[in-house]
């Protein structure tokens, strides 16, 4: 995996600038910016394709959107085992407060509560590690049951656990320096910053899809 390429590939496209600042506007309207989160869909599957120049153009926007409100409704259903022990954990916390002078019952129901935050935080973890690699199935098949084939999630976690856990952290602290940068522009920034972010992000797991996979590296242009 060439961490390096990941953070420096986006400016290596001829039309980076136009490319980036779509993007960064893009990230300024709600429910539109999902084709962001579309864009790095398909910079993913363009980087596991083997492609020298990933970057894909903006002007199938519908697709983009669809693609990225798909990885949204993936994460969305995903998640409401969240939802539900959040509302647990409320019920419970709600109970406990009106439970008067019991200061046994009240005990009890705070342990409560505070078992279901902790699977709720066990599980947000687990979301967050097995998540990226549902997306990669996405990309690659442009299939949304590809979500839930578990198998083959867990298969590509499993091939290269390493590789996926460095991609994770990686991937976390471009995020980290994206809101770092973008935070010193005048926060505006970080709608670009975050942008460019997500396309590391998707590079890097598109180079980890390509290994998987068997393919080779892409070769520079003009190579023999």
């Amino acid at each position: 995996m060439d961490i390096g390429k990941s953070f420096g590939f986006v400016f290596e496209d001829e039309k980076w600038v136009t490319k980036v600042l779509i993007g960064g506007l893009v990230n300024l309207i709600p429910i539109v910016n999902f084709a962001t989160v579309g864009y790095g869909v398909r910079t993913l599957k363009n980087t596991a394709d083997g492609e020298e120049r990933p970057l894909p153009e903006w002007g199938d926007f519908g697709d983009l959107f669809v693609k990225g409100l798909m990885v949204v409704i993936g994460a969305l259903i995903y998640a409401i085992p969240i939802f539900l022990l959040i509302a647990m954990a409320a019920i419970v916390a709600a109970v406990a407060s009106s439970g008067g002078n019991q200061d046994a019952l009240s005990g009890a129901l705070g342990l409560c509560t505070a078992g279901l935050t902790c699977v709720q935080v066990v599980y947000s973890i687990v979301l967050a590690l097995w998540l990226p690699a549902a997306v990669v199935g996405y990309a690659m098949t442009g299939e949304f049951a590809a979500f839930f084939r578990f198998g083959e999630i867990w298969s590509f976690i499993s091939r290269n656990v390493g590789g996926y856990i460095v991609a994770l952290v990686v991937a976390w602290v471009a995020s980290l320096a994206a809101s770092i940068v973008g935070g010193i522009l005048c926060g505006v920034g970080i709608l670009f910053t975050a942008f460019w972010a997500t396309l590391v992000a998707a590079h890097l797991l598109g180079q980890l899809q390509r290994e998987n996979s068997g393919l080779a590296a892409p070769r520079p242009a003009g190579a023999v």
